[in-house]
């Protein structure tokens, strides 16, 4: 059984979204996609019947894959009902949503007046060096995504950062490098 042009594992049933159909060769998808594929069809069985159920549609995806495939969107589309721009504005318009897989850690620089006041730019500038991306990017070995965020709570003590879960305080170059290497 296919969805989406590709070969879904033998537990699928046909719900109007899951259609027999010519599939690829299962040589032409790696692992991943398959998975990725998978878990966007059962997002769709599970929410194309829920009223306002594409957010939680992306929300499970996201959760399950760490980012929404963009092969998936004219999928979703079909099976919500809904156009491939609806489906993209969500994704698009949402900061927690992404396209690509992201870090295993992301560290998120602040970039609000008061840490912009204590040096955050020039920080910003060290950390994009250090780490070879820009804002919204992903270093070549998966380890961290970079994103900018617009106060972490923490304007008495900026710079400040978040990597992971944790906020750092009066972050300057020196510093985000020891960070970085505990890790």
């Amino acid at each position: 059984m296919c969805f989406n042009g590709r070969k879904l594992s033998e537990n699928f049933h046909n719900y109007g979204v899951v259609q027999k159909e010519e599939c690829m060769s299962s040589a032409s998808s790696s692992p991943a996609e398959v998975v990725a594929t998978e878990v966007v069809a059962l997002a769709i069985l599970k929410y194309a019947d829920v009223p306002g159920g594409l957010m939680p549609l992306l929300i499970d995806v996201h959760a399950s894959l760490d980012y929404v495939p963009k092969e998936s969107v004219a999928a979703i589309a079909s099976g919500m009902g809904l156009s491939r721009a609806e489906v993209h504005g969500v994704v698009s318009f949402y900061h927690d949503f992404h396209y690509e897989p992201r870090g295993q850690t992301t560290i998120h620089l602040c970039r609000a007046e008061a840490c912009q006041a204590m040096g955050s730019r020039k920080l910003e500038q060290h950390v994009k060096s250090r780490l070879g991306v820009d804002f919204g990017g992903t270093t070549a070995d998966g380890r961290f995504s970079l994103e900018p965020v617009y106060c972490l709570g923490n304007c008495a003590c900026s710079p400040s950062i978040r990597i992971g879960d944790d906020v750092h305080a009066r972050v300057d170059a020196a510093h985000f490098d020891k960070l970085l290497d505990a890790i």
